[in-house]
């Protein structure tokens, strides 16, 4: 997916923010924040990290600095597995033009040396948001790897697929009745990007500070709960 196109499929859904967030890098948010410049589309930069353990969760900030200062405690020790193009893509850095700036060698769909407790732990002293990643899949998941989700678990959402089932939902808010059930598309291909998988947010303005209290059901803000409330 190039930047422009990004940014041209989310406006063409209504989209009003979108977050960047490849695998273990946030490197290319740069390229999606300048191509939506003068739109009316908020790009958050972020990552989707893989922990030691193989459990996926969404880091996001404010700014591309503090993802990148993230990025950087991330990969302190972070495996030198190359990549191999043959078998896992080309891992390439682009502008908002789609120009290729470099690309990356060490292969990003592995596992960081840092455990989901520390991630979670270090994300939100930074100001971050962070929410566990597709917990009904059976792979990359915290139920997948580690079992029941502890009801206090200090992250900010539980990110469900699309697919989800009424019963997996409803078990999720049973599991853990303070956290909020996020729908987001985890789209790797232009047609994933779609209203259908996307998540209302109740706030004065579409900005990090105000999502992040939304997250958080503080100032008046809020998520609209994606199978159960609409926009």
């Amino acid at each position: 997916m190039g930047a422009p196109e990004i940014v041209a499929r989310a406006l063409k859904c209504g989209l009003e923010v979108v977050a960047v967030t490849d695998h273990n890098t946030c490197r290319n948010a740069a390229a999606v924040m300048n191509a939506a410049r003068g739109k009316n589309l908020v790009v958050l930069p972020g990552l989707e990290v893989q922990s030691s353990e193989d459990i996926h969760a969404v880091v996001l900030f404010g700014t591309l600095e503090e993802a990148l200062d993230f990025e950087t405690w991330l990969w302190e020790g972070f495996p030198k597995v190359l990549n191999r193009p043959e078998l896992f893509g080309e891992q390439i850095l682009i502008d908002e033009e789609n120009r290729i700036l470099a690309e990356e060698p060490v292969l990003l769909v592995q596992g960081a040396r840092r455990s989901i407790d520390e991630i979670v732990s270090e994300a939100r002293s930074r100001s971050g948001v962070v929410f566990l990643s597709h917990v009904d899949r059976e792979a990359f998941s915290y139920p997948a790897v580690l079992g029941p989700i502890p009801p206090d678990y200090p992250v900010d959402a539980l990110e469900l697929t699309c697919n989800a089932t009424e019963i997996t939902v409803e078990n999720c808010r049973k599991a853990c009745p303070s956290l909020p059930l996020i729908r987001n598309s985890d789209a790797h291909t232009l047609s994933q990007i779609e209203p259908r998988c996307s998540t209302a947010f109740l706030v004065q303005e579409p900005d990090f500070p105000n999502l992040r209290r939304a997250f958080r059901n503080e100032g008046g803000c809020r998520i609209l709960d994606p199978w159960k409330e609409t926009a």
